[in-house]
């Protein structure tokens, strides 16, 4: 008996010592850490900023050596810091987004990431392979104080319900929200009308594969001389695609083909694949077809008349068609003609289907909660009115929230489309107007740690089998055989693991259970225990006095 009072004594001490420890724990994670649905930290911000204290945080963008870019950027962070003066943003430029994915990757190694950063969601998932690097925003999003049209602001944000939904799914990895949505584009087919009309032949309302093709293969014939007879020039690049990645993913998505699963099962290599890429290396070898990483930037041949089908991004309309504000070309070899902005390509001109992109917004973890909650002010600052109908005016992007998009000064620059080359450039708000009127066929692909790599492997397809024909090879089973295991291996596909974790479904799913902490877990198994300790005790105190009574 002098046993069982002592191991009662034990429990019931352990149950006070994990007690403490559960609300210490508690009281640390204020602003730090607590479960999450896919066991990452819901992080949780302080009650409020510290006045007392000034913050310098990093801010790193991309703006395509653009000045106008750089100077929103400029006046954003000016106008942030005099809405808070002891907060101080020290912007880093990049020309592109894979420097950027290269130096975060380094940076995580040393600890010094920067705070805000402009970058992709496949990016991020790969940053999430550190441990506790990007802030999860879910909490923050739907904080009153500071998330989403919070009481505490000292500007006009945007609630959670003005972001579009689809701009903002794309940001949720594993089932949590990792990003926020900075700009918005599509791809977009910039038709030279003439050369079309002069082969014979009247757009689509839609375009489709077979047209294109058709017009791209009757583009290549030739005088007796080597000029192009459309064109009179020596040079003639019927249809050139900027990102083959983006044309590998999309064909397949219009096709309702394998590409990979949510938990990041990788599926691309299929017999659709192989029907898709016999077919492009068919068209590339008769000249017909070629890709961006082969010949040169789409908007070079078709300002200079040497291109029917130019694809690329709705946010480089500035540089597409013949009065085209921005160009790589002399004037002297610009062709004057008319630009038609259409959607891609399609397979089913019934549903049509094209990707969304464009940067997002993440915040690094800190170990000082009011340093992560002065990076996520800035990252919020970057949805406002001001900064997005800004940006977006500079290029064919679209704002992200449904109040830039609604505002009288968004409609008024939509209106005015056509008015000048520059700031009202045609061809630049048709692209914008593009996405606008097809959000809804818009679809995002799905992101976890290694679909960066997935993607980059759809590209090495489309690229390979264009320039196959060129060096005298033959795209058939045998060498398709070989060309996927090589895109594999390369790309390190068969390092991807999938997540036991992630949702099956593309569509945000409803959130899991938040798994108990250790402490809380090992807390009531004391628990536990020392009740039943109790219960042997009282019956051992029964039984005793049971046989003395006796």
């Amino acid at each position: 008996m002098r046993r069982l009072k002592r191991l009662l004594a034990l429990s019931l001490a352990l149950l006070c010592l994990l007690t403490l420890a559960g609300c210490h724990g508690t009281k640390r994670e204020r602003g730090s850490a607590a479960a999450a649905p896919t066991e990452q930290a819901l992080y949780r911000l302080p009650e409020s900023l510290d006045e007392s204290r000034t913050f310098e945080i990093t801010f790193w963008a991309k703006s395509d050596n653009n000045k106008v870019q750089t100077a929103i950027y400029v006046q954003a962070i000016h106008d942030f810091e005099e809405l808070y003066p002891n907060i101080r943003v020290r912007l880093k430029q990049y020309f592109d987004y894979g420097r950027i994915y290269q130096d975060v990757i380094t940076n995580i190694a040393t600890d010094t990431t920067p705070n805000v950063c402009i970058t992709y969601p496949d990016h991020i998932a790969t940053y999430l392979s550190g441990e506790d690097t990007v802030v999860p925003l879910d909490g923050l999003l739907d904080d009153p104080a500071f998330g989403l049209g919070g009481s505490e602001l000292r500007f006009d944000s945007p609630t959670r319900g003005e972001i579009i939904p689809q701009f903002l799914s794309e940001g949720r990895i594993g089932g949590v929200q990792y990003a926020i949505p900075y700009m918005r584009s599509t791809e977009a087919c910039y038709v030279n009308v003439d050369l079309v009309e002069k082969l014979g032949y009247t757009l689509p309302e839609i375009l489709t594969w077979d047209f294109v093709w058709e017009v791209s293969e009757a583009a290549t014939a030739r005088e007796a001389d080597g000029t192009y007879s459309l064109n009179g020039q020596k040079v003639m690049k019927p249809f050139i695609y900027k990102s083959s990645d983006n044309m590998m993913i999309q064909m397949l998505r219009q096709l309702d083909a394998p590409y990979s699963t949510p938990r990041g099962e990788v599926l691309i290599f299929s017999d659709v694949t192989r029907s898709l890429l016999k077919e492009v290396a068919g068209h590339a070898a008769h000249g017909a077809f070629t890709t961006f990483k082969h010949d040169s930037y789409p908007g070079n041949f078709f300002n200079a008349g040497q291109c029917l089908f130019a694809i690329d991004s709705t946010a480089g309309a500035t540089w597409m068609g013949s009065e085209a504000p921005l160009m790589d070309i002399s004037a002297d070899n610009v062709v004057r003609f008319r630009t038609e902005v259409m959607m891609i390509p399609q397979f089913d001109t019934a549903h049509p289907q094209m990707i969304s992109q464009g940067p997002s917004i993440c915040v690094f973890r800190k170990n000082d909660p009011q340093e992560v909650l002065a990076a996520w002010l800035f990252a919020q600052y970057l949805l406002t009115n001001e900064v997005q109908i800004a940006y977006a005016e500079t290029e064919g992007y679209v704002p992200v929230t449904s109040k830039a998009q609604e505002s009288a000064e968004y409609r008024d620059y939509l209106s005015r489309c056509g008015e000048d080359n520059d700031h009202y450039y045609d061809v630049k708000i048709k692209a914008s107007k593009l996405l606008l009127d097809h959000v809804e066929s818009t679809f995002t692909m799905p992101v976890f740690n290694g679909s960066a790599s997935l993607r980059s492997a759809a590209g090495d397809l489309i690229d390979d089998v264009t320039i196959a024909p060129r060096r005298k090879k033959t795209v058939d089973e045998a060498y398709l055989d070989k060309l996927f295991e090589n895109v594999s291996s390369l790309n390190r596909l068969n390092m991807i693991t999938p997540s036991e974790s992630a949702p099956d479904a593309e569509t945000s799913p409803e959130p899991e259970r938040t798994p108990l902490p250790s402490t809380a877990v090992a807390l009531l198994a004391c628990l536990g225990a020392a009740w039943v300790l109790i219960g042997l005790y009282g019956l051992s105190e029964w039984l005793k006095g049971k046989k003395k009574r006796g």
